[in-house]
C-alpha cells in the first residue's frame, strides 16, 4: 500500500460491490446489447455506430465496473490486475498515488480543458451546421444514408448560414470547400482555447475523458457520460442533413427558423445536463494530479 491517506473510505462488501456492477452492467447493456447484434448480423447504423467506432471505448471496457477513488472492496482480488489498485486490509482500492503515469498526464490535460470549457459561457448559434459541411460539395458523404433536401439544397443551407464551429474534431470532417467558410479556425493545438460548453461535441466527449480517466472513474460517471452522449448524438444526427427518417429519427429542419429554435432549446437543455457531468470530472483530474 502507498501512503496515501484515503478520504472517508466507503467499505464495499463483496456483495455489495458485486450487485452495484451488475447494476451499471444492466444499465449499459441497453446500448451494448443492440450494437453487439447488429455487429453480429453486419448490420451498420448512422447514428448509433458512432459511440462506438468514433469512440474507442469497447462494450466489454464500459461494462466493466470500476468504484472510483477512495472506495475499498472486498472480496475482489481482480482488482489488483487493473493499474492503480493497491491492497488495502481486507481489499482493494484505487489510489490516485499509484496511477501510472500516463493516467496523471491524460488527467492534467483534461483537468485544463474541462476548466477552461467551464469558464465560458454557452454558445448556442451553431445549428449543428458541421455535419452540414462535412457534405458541403462532394460525392462522398460520410454516411450510406440520402440527404433530405438532396446535394444541391444541402449546398445551398450551407451557403445560407453562418457557420462558427469551435469543435476541431468536428471541423477536421469538413469537406475543402467547406473548411474555409467556417468563421474559426480551430485546431488541436487551441484546442484548450477554444473549447465551449454549447458544442455538442464537446459534451459528448465527457464521454471520451471519462473512460480515458479509467480504472480511476466511477463507472456510473462514465455511464452517466455514456447516456449523455447518447442523447446528444441523436439531436446531432436528427439535425444533419441526412434523411434518418426511415430508422426512427424525425429531423429537427435547421434550414427553417422554427428548426433552428428547437436545436438551440435543446442544446441550451444539454449544456445544463452536461455542467454537473463536467464537475464530477474535474473533481476527479484534481484527485489525480494533487
Amino acid at each position: 500500500m502507498t501512503g496515501e491517506t484515503l478520504r472517508s473510505p466507503v467499505v464495499l462488501t463483496g456483495r455489495q460491490w458485486r450487485d452495484r456492477a451488475a447494476a451499471h452492467r444492466d444499465r449499459v447493456r441497453a446500448w451494448t446489447g443492440p450494437h453487439r447484434d447488429r455487429r453480429r448480423r453486419g448490420e451498420p447504423h448512422p447514428v448509433w455506430d458512432f459511440l462506438f467506432t468514433y469512440y474507442s471505448h469497447r462494450p466489454a471496457a464500459l461494462e466493466r465496473w470500476d468504484p472510483g477513488p477512495d472506495v475499498l472492496v472486498e472480496d475482489g482480488p481482480e482488482f489488483l490486475d487493473r493499474p492503480g489498485y493497491v491492497t488495502d486490509g481486507p481489499g482493494a482500492r484505487f489510489d490516485p498515488a499509484a496511477a501510472p503515469e500516463r493516467l496523471r498526464s491524460t488527467a492534467a490535460f483534461v483537468h485544463r480543458l474541462l476548466t477552461a470549457t467551464r469558464s465560458r459561457a454557452p454558445r448556442l448559434g451553431c445549428f449543428g451546421l458541421h455535419e452540414w459541411a462535412m457534405v458541403y460539395r462532394t460525392d462522398d458523404p460520410r454516411h450510406d444514408v440520402g440527404l433530405r433536401l438532396g446535394a444541391a439544397g444541402t449546398d445551398a443551407v450551407v451557403e445560407s448560414l453562418r457557420i462558427g464551429c469551435s469543435h476541431f474534431d468536428a471541423y477536421r470532417f469538413f469537406t475543402p470547400a467547406a473548411a474555409p467558410r467556417n468563421t474559426l479556425g480551430p485546431t488541436r493545438e487551441t484546442q484548450v482555447d477554444l473549447e465551449q460548453p454549447g458544442c455538442l461535441h464537446a459534451t459528448m466527449d465527457l464521454y471520451k475523458w471519462a473512460y480515458k480517466l479509467a480504472p480511476a472513474t466511477p463507472s456510473e460517471l462514465v455511464a452517466d457520460c455514456f447516456a449523455l452522449a447518447a442523447d446528444v448524438r441523436e439531436l446531432d444526427m436528427r439535425a444533419s442533413p441526412y434523411d434518418l427518417a426511415g430508422h426512427g429519427f424525425p429531423p429537427v429542419r435547421i434550414e427553417t427558423a422554427e428548426g433552428r429554435a428547437e436545436y438551440v432549446r435543446a442544446q441550451s437543455a444539454f449544456a445544463e445536463r452536461a455542467a454537473p457531468l463536467r464537475e464530477r470530472l474535474i473533481g476527479l483530474t484534481e484527485r489525480l494530479t494533487g
